[in-house]
Formats: C-alpha cells, sequence, structure tokens
C-alpha cells in the first residue's frame, strides 16, 4: 500500500496519527483552543469550519485560515466543513459549499481538506480538482451517526472514494450494539489488505466504539481523533491518553 505525507506526516506507516479538532465559534475561542491543541502531542490538527460564526463569508474564512497557519507553523492543517446531515453544526447550499472548499483549497494556508463523498459526483469532482491543481490532499469521508452499516457496504463506500481520487478515505458510523464494532473493524481489515492502495481512516463511534480508535495499527486505519477539551463526535478521548494507549499498543507489535 502506498502512503501519503500531509505535509511533513506520513499516513500509513507507523502509529495511527493523531488529529485534534478545533470547534470554536469565534476568532478568540479558535485561537485559544488551537494555543491549547499546540502543547499536545498533535500530528494533524482539524479546523471545523462549520463551527465558525462567520463560515458563509469566504473572505473570514481565508483570514481566519490564514492565522490559523501562522500558528500552527510546521503542523500539518485540515479544513472540514461537516455538514448538518452528517453530524455537523450548519447547513450550506451544495454550491455554497463547493465555493466555500475551493477557495479555501486556493488560498494556500490548508494542507488538506475534508470532502463529503455523498455531496454529489460532479460536486465531489469539483473540489477535488481543485484540492489537487492546488497541491491540497483530500479526505473523503462518510459519516452514519445512526448505525453501522453492513460490511459490504462500508467497503463499497470507501472503494468509491478511491475511485473519486481521494488521498485518504474515512468513514465514521455508529454502533447500535458491540457486534456492530466488529463489523466496521472486519470491513477496515478487509479494506486495508484486499482492496485499498492508500490508506484510509475508519472508527466506530461513541463509548462501545472507543477501541476502534485505538487499534488503528493492527486493522488498518491510518488515523484517529484525540480531544483537547471538547470532543467534535462522541467517543473521542482525551488527547494524552490516546497517545499513551497508542504508543503502548505500537512498543507491543
Amino acid at each position: 500500500m502506498n502512503t501519503v505525507t500531509i505535509r511533513n506526516v506520513e499516513f500509513g506507516k507507523g502509529m495511527p496519527k493523531i488529529c485534534v479538532p478545533i470547534v470554536g465559534k469565534t476568532k478568540e475561542d479558535i485561537l485559544t483552543q488551537l494555543e491549547n491543541i499546540m502543547k499536545t502531542p498533535v500530528d494533524i490538527i482539524e479546523w471545523r469550519m462549520d463551527w465558525f460564526e462567520n463560515v458563509t463569508n469566504i473572505s473570514s474564512v481565508i483570514d481566519m485560515a490564514k492565522e490559523i497557519r501562522e500558528v500552527c507553523k510546521d503542523t500539518p492543517l485540515l479544513a472540514t466543513f461537516r455538514s448538518l446531515k452528517e453530524g455537523g453544526e450548519k447547513e450550506l447550499a451544495l454550491a455554497d459549499y463547493v465555493a466555500l472548499n475551493t477557495e479555501v483549497s486556493k488560498s494556500g494556508y490548508v494542507d488538506a481538506i475534508d470532502v463529503e463523498l455523498f455531496s454529489g459526483d460532479k460536486e465531489v469532482e469539483t473540489i477535488v480538482s481543485a484540492a489537487h491543481e492546488h497541491n491540497v490532499k483530500v479526505i473523503m469521508s462518510n459519516h452514519d451517526f445512526h448505525a453501522t452499516p453492513a460490511k459490504e457496504e462500508i467497503i463499497k463506500r470507501l472503494s468509491k472514494m478511491q475511485d473519486m481520487h481521494a488521498d485518504i478515505p474515512k468513514i465514521a458510523v455508529m454502533p447500535t450494539c458491540k457486534k456492530d464494532v466488529l463489523t466496521l473493524l472486519e470491513a477496515t481489515l478487509e479494506m486495508s489488505e484486499q482492496h485499498a492502495d492508500r490508506p484510509i481512516i475508519t472508527m466506530s463511534m461513541a463509548s462501545n466504539g472507543m477501541i476502534s480508535r485505538l487499534s488503528g495499527e493492527v486493522f488498518g486505519s491510518c488515523l484517529t481523533f484525540g480531544a483537547v477539551g471538547k470532543a467534535s463526535a462522541p467517543g473521542q478521548m482525551d488527547v494524552h491518553a490516546l497517545k499513551s494507549v497508542l504508543t503502548a499498543l505500537h512498543n507491543s507489535l
């Protein structure tokens, strides 16, 4: 399997990388959170643009991205607008979603963007093309906050992301029982060993799914999310505890 390098971090090799999200609404909240995040063992920072109070003003978004970049320095920055239907804070019209991601990609301040698979094939293609034209990597994603699809469906979605030129496919699902967690892990293993030619990110959410956030190196997920203060999704672990567990598992393999 090929690895993917975002700025100075190689994904798909060694321990799963740790991503910490910024979920501030105001400029001040964002910069305060970022200052705290930079004190932790973070590998990549995700700016959740859907939390930002001025997200509908693209020039304000670009200005904010510039300030985040200045603080991040060489830490990779992922920009994400998570739609309401996939667990985000706001909804944008599809044309605005495309414009936001395209302009952020062009800005030169972010290293990667998140593109939701089910935004429409044409729209996804437009965003991916713009990102790649400006050397910005694409994490293509799908989030199911209600259930865990069958193993075959999880693999199908991840495979479609590959076909649509995602640099790293990602899926997050909600377990309704412990067996659902096994379904996600089985799908991850099969995808990574039999279908993927690039790194993938998978997770089962909430407390039952916590094990999936820790065992990526065993089953084939290249990134996991940790929290500093407020979590952006159910089941995220404190980043320091997360790093400790990942390191212990890595050293035992």
